[in-house]
């Protein structure tokens, strides 16, 4: 049985984000319109400040195998996220794949807030504060520049040259005016999109900080007491999310106390148009993900098959 090994800078070669949306899109609908079919996380502490999490196992449509990841976070590390993915024949449990997921886990994750905020903004919203100027920031910023025009953005990050660097680097990648801001309350006072992905423990999208009919994306809360956006906001909301359980679980809305009932829609339910969305120009809309296996299927079979046709990568055999 040979399986093929892709170490980062292969799967950053392999991977076209653009040509990941549909497919990721049509995944999102199937996990809404199947109660039965429900994500796995386990997480666990480790000893000193990393934790590590398991997601599994990532099944979609149209996808002939599944994934097990295994992820290890330590915010002081660069990168601060690293992981390694697993892609097995689902027919069989074949291995066909081991590729680190560290790249592949920022696209997929940044597509994804991408299409909760073009589906969840104002039509007319073209003006983006970005809270948070790391790996995910900048994935979420580039993903949703490729699915709508964008006018302007401003930037915080508790470190300031860590939000000038930000600054330069992307407007000139995306030929976009782009600012550093100096708190963030400046930065989404005008923002009729704010993207936050940052390590937070506090809330710090307060009430009065967001114009009326702002969407927020809210991806750093994705373990337990993590938290970006306070829940008189998301209450005053619509809140949509990846999985309900799991936003009350580990999520935007455990983190700030809220349950079940603060969930409005699952993002598939938008998508697949069974929630309408929002509701009028002047609703706050919120979606808070915290990222799910079917999300690694679609973007780790994208990669194999492409490795498959070029001929990248190196094949082992672990059964030798």
């Amino acid at each position: 049985m040979r399986t093929l090994v892709l170490t980062r800078s292969d799967v950053e070669t392999l991977l076209d984000p653009a040509a990941l949306v549909p497919a990721l899109r049509r995944a999102f609908i199937a996990y809404s319109a199947d109660a039965g079919q429900r994500a796995l996380r386990v997480r666990s502490t480790l000893p000193g400040p990393g934790t590590a999490t398991v997601l599994f196992p990532g099944i979609a449509p149209e996808v002939p195998a599944y994934t097990v990841k295994v992820h290890a976070k330590f915010p002081a590390e660069r990168p601060a996220i690293r992981g390694v993915l697993c892609l097995h024949a689902i027919a069989t449990g074949e291995l066909l794949a081991v590729m680190d997921s560290t790249y592949l886990t920022a696209v997929r994750t940044g597509l994804a807030g991408a299409l909760a905020a073009h589906v969840l903004a104002r039509r007319d919203a073209d003006t983006v504060a970005v809270v948070g100027a790391g790996v995910q920031g900048t994935q979420q910023l580039r993903a949703l520049a490729a699915v709508r025009a964008l006018r302007s953005v401003s930037v915080y990050d508790v470190v300031p040259e860590q939000a000038a660097t930000f600054a330069h680097a992307m407007a000139e990648e995306l030929a976009i005016p782009i600012e550093p801001a100096t708190s963030v309350a400046s930065a989404v006072r005008d923002a009729g999109i704010v993207l936050a992905a940052t390590w937070a423990r506090a809330p710090f999208i307060l009430p009065g900080m967001l114009a009326p009919g702002a969407h927020v994306t809210t991806l750093g809360a994705d373990e337990p007491g993590k938290a970006e956006v306070a829940a008189e906001v998301i209450r005053a909301a619509l809140f949509v999310c990846d999985d309900g359980a799991l936003a009350v679980e580990m999520g935007a809305l455990g983190g700030v106390g809220l349950g079940r009932d603060a969930v409005g829609a699952e993002l598939g339910e938008v998508l697949g148009g069974t929630h309408p969305g929002r509701t009028s120009p002047q609703q706050v809309t919120v979606y808070g993900g915290v990222g799910l296996a079917f999300q690694d299927a679609v973007a780790a079979w994208a990669v194999y098959e492409v490795a498959r046709v070029r001929g990248i990568g190196r094949e082992t055999n672990f059964l030798a």
